[in-house]
């Protein structure tokens, strides 16, 4: 661009240059150089002039063209030189960087764009998720307030209940002083009932074969709390029965006119002095096949106890832990009953859980469970296996596998604690 404009200063300079022509010739006069004419032809030289160029001293890039001959010389000016042509490839290349530029420049902002389309698609979702938080916040004020209530409620129901129990337990104290007055009025008339038949026995004791038991002490005075179990033949622990009446003298009731007949067939009674025996199977192996009472001494224990062994039910050799036959023996009793035992050995008794530990835990044992109605009709229950925990475990139960026809009512106390009135181990009230 820059050879093109000069260009046409010189051409200007041209048309009002500097000299003048005489004679056909015209002189341009250079004021920084000189320079000669071209050698012409003599015959050309009177028709032509002579040129001189002032050049400016500076370096020339591109060539000068000057046309003078030709239809052509007009347009000198609208010539595109080598040098326009670096120029604009020039111009071209850096407007191509900036287009570059430029277009980096728009992939930036574009993906700024997204991102910022991004950031507030989150924002929009943040605030969203806020809004179900502080909801979720009210809701759980309102709950609160709600459980506080509902709270104070359930403090006013206890508070209540609390009286109710207590009235409750006040009416109860009273109802067990009514008790008491009524046991011992019941007591007293069993008491005196007894003189009239102690009275009645020694005018006709002589002459009537066929008398009944004494009546028993209907209702307990007290519940026995620490009755020490000492098994044996005449340990009548807790059974209530009148002390003066004379077994000695009176022939043992007939059995047939008995209001109340026991299923059970009493054996006759047999004493084993030999011993003592780690078990009642011990006693079967020594010999021993007859049931009575023998001497019985488990492992660890401090001393011997007698106990019942039964050798008529197959195969023999088993260990009598309880038998209840006619009901003359009290079992609603307390946990240090249970624990020593209580009962007579040659009728109704309980060997005592302490005992019942001991015995299970030296060995393998079996539970054999018979009952048999007032028909004659016998059904039994056997568990293959039989043990009690110690005390620290309330002497829970642990059963083996069952067979039998009696049906399976244990299964209900299998793993359970041991319980009684004064210390209840079960789930129930």
């Amino acid at each position: 661009m820059k050879a093109f404009i000069w260009t046409l200063g010189v051409l200007l300079f041209l048309l009002t240059g500097i000299g003048h022509c005489r004679g056909g010739q015209f002189k341009i006069k250079k004021i920084t150089q000189r320079r000669y004419p071209r050698a012409t032809d003599g015959k050309e030289e009177a028709k032509k002039c002579a040129y001189t160029f002032l050049v400016p001293e500076q370096k020339i890039t591109g060539p000068i063209c000057v046309n003078t001959k030709g239809q052509d010389a007009g347009t000198i000016k609208d010539m595109i030189t080598r040098m326009d042509l670096e120029n604009l490839k020039d111009v071209l290349s850096r407007q191509k960087r900036e287009i570059d530029v430029l277009q980096l420049v728009v992939d930036v902002d574009g993906n700024i764009v997204n991102e910022v389309k991004l950031l507030r698609k989150e924002s929009r979702n943040m605030n969203s998720r806020v809004t179900q938080l502080y909801m979720q916040l009210l809701h759980e004020i309102i709950r609160k307030r709600d459980n506080s209530l509902e709270l104070s409620q359930l403090e006013n129901k206890i508070l209540n209940v609390t009286t109710e129990m207590l009235k409750m337990a006040t009416r109860y104290r009273e109802l067990e002083v009514k008790y008491a007055s009524l046991t011992d009025l019941v007591n007293n008339q069993s008491v005196m009932i007894t003189v009239l038949e102690e009275q009645c026995l020694r005018v006709f004791s002589r002459q009537d074969t066929h008398v009944s038991p004494p009546l028993v002490q209907v209702v307990p005075q007290h519940i026995p709390n620490s009755h020490q179990y000492t098994p044996g033949l005449l340990a009548g622990n807790e059974i209530q029965r009148d002390p003066g009446y004379p077994r000695d003298l009176m022939p043992p009731p007939d059995l047939a006119t008995s209001p109340t007949k026991s299923p059970f067939k009493i054996p006759p009674l047999t004493f084993i002095n030999e011993g003592p025996f780690k078990d009642c199977q011990h006693a079967k192996e020594a010999g021993h096949s007859v049931s009575g009472i023998y001497m019985i001494k488990p492992e660890n224990s401090n001393g011997p106890l007698q106990l019942w062994c039964e050798n008529s039910l197959d195969p023999g050799g088993w260990t009598v832990i309880q038998k209840r036959t006619d009901g003359s023996v009290n079992f609603f009793r307390n946990w240090e009953n249970y624990k020593k035992g209580f009962g007579n050995i040659d009728g109704e008794y309980w060997l005592g859980l302490e005992n019942i530990y001991m015995l299970s835990n030296q060995d393998n044992y079996k539970l054999l469970i018979e009952l048999e109605d007032w028909s004659d009709k016998k059904v039994y229950a056997e568990y293959s296996s039989f043990r009690l925990e110690p005390e620290s475990e309330f002497y829970r139960l642990r059963l083996g596998t069952y067979q039998g026809n009696a049906g399976d009512s244990m299964m209900w106390h299998n793993g359970k604690q041991f319980t009684t009135l004064d210390r209840d181990k079960d789930m129930y009230a």
